[in-house]
């Protein structure tokens, strides 16, 4: 936006304070943050309809605009509500055995890969709280709404779980992998996952039956009140 940190700070706060915009900590970085919008139409208008409005305005046929701009409806609208959806299930709703441990803390964080000079961004981080306050890593996943994922999403979060171990972050030797898709997954990943209680893959349909079910449990414990 061409300004300072520091001019942004109040009027990111107001708009905080009034749900329009949430901030997410970096789970693996204590000084760092993402600033998202919270509602997904607003996301809609700023990431599809407003770079072709002049577009919308003159076209008689909405529906060539509307398939050009799958694109970037997929990349900034529906992937990362999908995200933000599997990191609230994970943390409010996932049964107990998909990390082993009741979820205290979830989020997305980043990983620096000195080697390769680069980065990773895991999309769901989950942390425990054990006995003696410690957080310790429960599992790391990642999310794709629009994608099988295979073997080289797996690759990728075993590399990312090295990485992590190689900074002696508490449980990250033992951290499950999470695979989260609305697509589905591909044979050879199915049948990893299948032999390795590490690998646990997450579907659209797990997502929901879940949700449901714990929906129907709150509504048996408020009647039993």
């Amino acid at each position: 936006m061409g300004r300072k940190s520091g001019d942004l700070a109040h009027p990111l706060t107001v708009l905080e304070d009034c749900g329009l915009v949430s901030r997410e900590p970096d789970v693996f970085k204590d000084n760092r943050s993402s600033i998202r919008i919270a509602e997904p139409l607003i996301t809609f208008h700023h990431a599809v309809m407003r770079p072709i409005w002049s577009d919308l305005e003159h076209t008689r046929d909405a529906s060539r605009l509307w398939q050009r701009s799958q694109r970037r409806f997929t990349a900034n609208v529906l992937g990362p509500h999908f995200e933000h959806l599997c990191r609230h299930w994970t943390r409010h709703y996932a049964p107990e055995s998909l990390l082993g441990d009741f979820p205290h803390r979830v989020g997305s964080g980043t990983v620096n890969d000195p080697s390769a000079r680069t980065s990773h961004e895991p999309d769901v981080v989950a942390h425990g709280l054990d006995e003696d306050d410690r957080q310790p890593l429960l599992g790391i996943g990642e999310v794709k709404w629009g994608d099988v994922m295979g073997l080289g999403h797996l690759d990728r979060l075993t590399r990312i779980r090295a990485l992590l171990t190689a900074q002696n972050r508490p449980g990250a030797a033992t951290a499950r992998l999470l695979l989260y898709s609305a697509t589905g997954f591909t044979a050879e990943l199915r049948a990893r996952a299948a032999s390795d209680p590490g690998i646990v893959l997450v579907g659209a349909e797990d997502l929901y039956t879940s949700h449901f079910a714990a929906s129907k449990r709150r509504s048996r414990t408020k009647s039993a009140w």
